[in-house]
């Protein structure tokens, strides 16, 4: 295992240009020779980081891209699909069939204890994926939130609704972190944005082809359960199928892929070690993970989760209702939500691949942060019935504002995190922490305020607006503190050009520089 004091007193004393002239010279002394590398109970381990041959490394990334990404976007689209199906079903009459009180808001109530074990139960079912690996834990979170959305078939009433929905949130909890950090066990920091954006439109789409089911399903008529029922089945049996899939196919890390050559696992191996992780397939350490929440930074990155967690939810869980003010059908409303959510799968590829291609995080998570903000407050502001357009045109705004922040925040406290146990524990945290804010979203839109949901629209609305002020001020500090590591060196250093083997401790190392 590579050493955790990567940065030494020596290395300290040493300016960083000087550091990286020296390993300049020593890649270019060794640039056709072999890396020289050792096998121990660990797995591979680098004596040396020799140049990577160019060729070869796209030939590794092309493979990890055709074996995780499609089937880790299939996955994410099960996890949304039966997280929000909720939402078309009660356009179909799952309130009167369960016999739900509309006075005391129990519908509010079956969504908002989905979020209770959903943030109670993330941290632990994270640090179980690191220390047993993601590629045997989330699939079997798949098995666990698949049967319970079968089971809802077997739902005739509140309480058996709300016990399902609590284990729902529990098997589902940590998924969506433990795939952020499975992740950055293959890529470089450079590469993530865009393949966590192709996985996670794969919520978009989920929530696009969750309209269109349901237009289909909802069509049965005279079968032996209620049509909102079949949804239900259909989705619940289809991702307990894929699980078992997913468990045999996925591999453990980007150094033991087994559908790799030894020449490419060493590829593989050394790319993370330059430019992701301190130390490559790190051994668990709930200590050492837990120095994260020392670290001034990562709860201002909390407060921006929270921010984003409100918008993000009411748009999933609530995007039916919201349409259903422009006076559509039950049929024709979820038809309607089928091209904002594809819209803004779109969106979030772009911003995602210029945000990669920029290797700049902050300004689009802040541009995500006002498509949300104007959205909300132009459909709260205008006379839906007669301005349809605008009004449906601020859906699709809404949308466009909820997928990218969601992403490339993640990226942005990803990318500036070298060490694995610190990684993966605030992930579990922080995505979770904007989840938990469902319970203010499925609580603000009160059927009291329907159709209009102006509290709800304006609440919306004020948390897009602090996330957008909280954004740019993180960003100001990473530009501020940068410049100032800069000239306390005497040398200006791009984040990329500093190994993250050295960047163990943070930015308690000198040479440590935010990436934006």
């Amino acid at each position: 295992m590579a050493d955790k004091d990567a940065v030494t007193d020596q290395d300290m004393a040493i300016p960083v240009s000087e550091k990286m002239d020296l390993e300049r010279d020593s890649s270019a002394s060794n640039k056709t020779a072999e890396p020289s590398l050792s096998i121990g109970e660990d797995g591979i381990q680098p004596h040396t980081l020799a140049s990577i041959d160019p060729k070869l490394e796209r030939s590794v990334v092309w493979k990890f891209d055709l074996r995780l990404l499609p089937v880790l976007a299939v996955m994410y689209l099960f996890n949304s699909l039966d997280k929000s199906n909720l939402g078309n079903a009660k356009t179909a009459g799952l309130e009167k069939s369960l016999g739900l009180d509309v006075e005391k808001n129990q519908y509010s109530t079956i969504l908002s204890v989905f979020f209770v074990p959903y943030v109670l139960t993330a941290p632990f079912l994270g640090l179980a994926g690191k220390k047993y690996g993601p590629n045997r834990v989330l699939p079997i979170m798949m098995f666990c939130f698949g049967a319970c959305t079968l089971l809802v078939v077997a739902a005739h009433n509140f309480a058996g609704i709300m016990t399902l929905r609590w284990f729902l949130g529990m098997s589902e909890s940590a998924f969506f972190p433990l795939v952020i950090y499975y992740q950055t066990m293959f890529y470089r920091r450079g590469e993530l944005a865009r393949r966590l954006a192709i996985f996670y439109a794969a919520q978009s789409i989920a929530s696009a082809f969750g309209g269109l089911l349901s237009f289909g399903v909802f069509q049965i008529r005279g079968g032996t359960l209620e049509p909102w029922r079949y949804l239900f089945v259909i989705e619940g049996s289809c991702t307990i199928l894929f699980s078992f899939f997913s468990f045999w196919y996925l591999p453990k890390s980007a150094g033991e892929a087994k559908f790799l050559s030894e020449q490419e696992q060493k590829v593989a191996f050394q790319r993370i070690q330059l430019d992701s992780s301190s130390i490559v397939n790190e051994k668990l350490d709930i200590r050492e993970s837990l120095t994260i929440f020392r670290q001034p930074t990562s709860w201002m990155i909390l407060a921006i989760q929270i921010c984003l967690g409100v918008p993000l939810q009411s748009v999933n869980l609530f995007l039916p209702q919201i349409i259903t003010r422009l006076g559509y059908s039950t049929v024709k409303t979820n038809l309607y939500t089928v091209a904002p959510n594809v819209s803004g799968a779109v969106v979030l590829l772009i911003l995602s691949f210029l945000s990669d291609y920029t290797r700049l995080r902050f300004p689009f998570v802040a541009m995500g942060f006002l498509f949300t903000f104007i959205g909300m407050v132009i459909f709260a502001g205008i006379d839906v019935e007669h301005q349809l357009q605008v009004a449906y045109f601020a859906s699709f705004m809404m949308t466009w504002g909820t997928s990218a922040p969601s992403v490339l925040l993640d990226v942005l406290y990803n990318n500036n995190i070298a060490n694995e146990n610190k990684r993966v524990l605030l992930t579990s945290v922080a995505v979770p922490a904007a989840n938990m804010m469902g319970v203010v979203s499925s609580n603000i839109f009160r059927n009291e305020d329907r159709p209009k949901y102006i509290p709800a629209l304006a609440t919306t609305a004020a948390f897009g607006g602090t996330g957008l002020v909280l954004t740019l001020l993180f960003g100001a500090f990473m530009i501020m503190d940068n410049r100032k590591r800069d000239r306390r060196q005497g040398v200006k250093v791009k984040p990329t050009e500093i190994p993250t083997e050295k960047l163990q401790d943070g930015p308690a190392s000198p040479d440590f520089r935010w990436c934006l």
